[in-house]
C-alpha cells in the first residue's frame, strides 16, 4: 500500500487549449502520473475533486476562457470542508505578490508564474510529486533513490480520511452511531482482510460492550438513512454493488465488503 508508487491521480483546471495538450503530452512521457480529469470550469473542477479523488490539483488563477476562477475553486474547497483535500498548485501570468499571499491564505500550496524561464509542465508536476512524497516518512533502510515508506499511524488516517470521504459521498450521517461502527469494520477489514465481515461485526460489538444485534442495528440505520435521503444518483454513482431487489437498500456486510474491497484497491 505504498501509494507514492503508484501513479499520481492529478487534476487539470485550465481554460487554454495550447496549456491542457503540453500537460496531456507530458502525462503520455510519463508513468508516475495520471490526469483524472481536465476542465476549465471551477465548479465542475470541485466535482471532481469530490468524485474522483484526485491527490493533486494544477490550478490556473485567471480562468478567462472557461468559467470560473481559480479563487473560486480554492474558496469552495475552503467552504467543502473536504475530508481528503488534494495538494493545489496554482499557475498564473500574474507576477504579483499580493495575489500570491491571497491565494496562499485560500489554501494553495505552491504558485507558479508562467512567464518565468524555466515554466513547464514537468515542472509543476514534479514539484507536485516532490510534495507527495514529503507526507510519507522515509524509511531509515531506504536506498540512495529516497524510496518511501508510509508510517502504520500515517496509513491508519489515510485510510479513516478516505472511508469518512466515501461515506459522505452516500450521505452516511455524522450523528448516526452506526456511522462509527461503519467505519470501524472498514477499517478493520482493510487490515485483516482474511476476517469475515460478520466475524468483525462481533468483535467491535465486544469492544464496545454492545450486543451483535445492538452493532447492526445501528448500522443499518444509518446505512437506511442514507439511501432515504441522498440521492439516488449519488448513491448508483458511488456504491456500485447489487443491492436487494426486495430492500432496496444494502445490508451491513454487504456495504462493509463494498468500502473494504474499493478502498483497499485503490491505495
Amino acid at each position: 500500500m505504498e501509494n507514492s508508487k503508484k501513479p499520481m491521480p492529478l487534476l487539470l483546471i485550465e481554460d487554454d487549449v495550447a496549456e491542457c495538450v503540453k500537460f496531456k503530452d507530458c502525462a503520455n512521457r510519463r508513468n508516475d502520473i495520471i490526469f483524472a480529469a481536465m476542465t476549465g470550469s471551477s465548479s465542475e473542477g470541485l466535482k471532481y475533486v469530490k468524485s474522483r479523488l484526485p491527490e493533486g490539483v494544477i490550478l490556473d488563477l485567471e480562468l478567462h476562457k472557461g468559467e470560473g476562477s481559480g479563487l473560486m475553486f480554492l474558496n469552495d474547497v475552503k467552504e467543502a470542508c473536504l475530508t481528503l483535500k488534494p495538494l493545489i498548485v496554482v499557475t498564473t501570468n500574474s507576477p504579483s505578490s499580493v495575489v500570491y499571499n491571497h491565494v496562499h491564505e485560500m489554501g494553495a500550496d505552491l504558485v507558479f508564474y508562467k512567464k518565468q524561464a524555466d515554466y513547464s509542465p514537468d515542472m509543476v508536476i514534479n514539484t507536485l510529486l516532490a510534495l507527495r512524497k514529503s507526507l510519507y516518512a522515509v524509511s531509515k533502510d531506504a536506498p540512495s533513490d529516497m524510496q518511501t515508506t508510509e508510517s502504520p499511524e500515517g496509513l491508519r488516517n489515510r485510510i479513516i480520511k478516505r472511508i469518512d470521504k466515501e461515506f459522505d459521498l452516500v450521505g452516511i450521517n455524522y450523528r448516526h452511531k452506526g456511522r462509527a461502527y461503519l467505519q470501524e469494520a472498514v477499517l478493520f477489514l482493510i487490515s485483516k482482510d482474511k476476517n469475515t465481515s460478520e466475524a468483525i461485526i462481533a468483535q467491535i460489538a465486544e469492544n464496545n460492550k454492545n450486543s451483535y444485534g445492538s452493532v447492526i442495528r445501528a448500522m443499518q440505520t444509518a446505512i437506511n438513512g442514507a439511501w432515504k435521503n441522498s440521492a439516488i444518483e449519488d448513491l448508483l454513482a458511488h456504491f456500485t454493488a447489487p443491492v436487494s431487489v426486495r430492500t432496496g437498500v444494502p445490508t451491513p456486510t454487504d456495504f462493509i465488503n463494498f468500502y473494504a474491497d474499493k478502498i483497499r484497491k485503490s491505495m
